[in-house]
């Protein structure tokens, strides 16, 4: 199963139970989890490991873990299917170590991701969701091409800001979410 290509600064692997360790510490930061209800227990990171696990059986594709090229753990990025507005779309999301933020590495990897939907999926469309608070989040949407398009409910009642761009170029521009 193929991962995004190697960037300039990182490599994608899958993650698997090997990387708990790493996994329930990014995601049990509380400043990783700022815009998320609480930051994850050890069981709900080993959880959301296999979450990922059957996302690759299931889909092809997942979160991944993101490392430097040395193998140093970044964090996690990829595309899953996520419900917006009651539609399944294609999401790009990531988690980065707080050692490794504001370097730049979110849009690198957020970047590989979007060329590996537009080179292995049929999706037309890709998204983020982003807390309304996040702005490094939705500034990496707006660096990998995507504009704030529209709004969703998550399942907790907040708002939820949508950005999305087009994979593919569709037969009706008013079609496009990023206009």
């Amino acid at each position: 199963m193929p991962v995004p290509h190697e960037t300039e600064h990182l490599r994608f692997r899958r993650m698997t139970p090997a990387d708990l360790d790493e996994m329930a510490a990014l995601l049990g930061d509380p400043s990783v989890m700022e815009f998320y209800p609480a930051p994850k227990t050890r069981e709900q990171a080993a959880a959301w490991i296999a979450w990922n696990e059957d996302n690759y059986a299931k889909d092809g594709l997942g979160l991944w873990i993101i490392e430097t090229h040395d193998g140093d753990f970044v964090g996690d990025c990829g595309l899953t299917w996520q419900r917006v507005n009651d539609e399944l779309k294609l999401e790009v999301g990531y988690h980065v170590s707080p050692a490794w933020q504001g370097r730049g590495v979110a849009t690198e990897a957020a970047a590989a991701s979007r060329d590996f939907a537009q080179e292995h999926t049929d999706s037309s469309e890709l998204i983020a969701i982003v807390h309304p608070d996040n702005r490094a989040s939705a500034r990496v949407a707006e660096k990998i091409g995507m504009r704030r398009v529209n709004d969703d409910l998550g399942a907790d009642g907040s708002v939820r800001h949508v950005w999305g761009m087009r994979l593919r170029p569709t037969a009706d521009p008013s079609d496009d979410p990023a206009r």
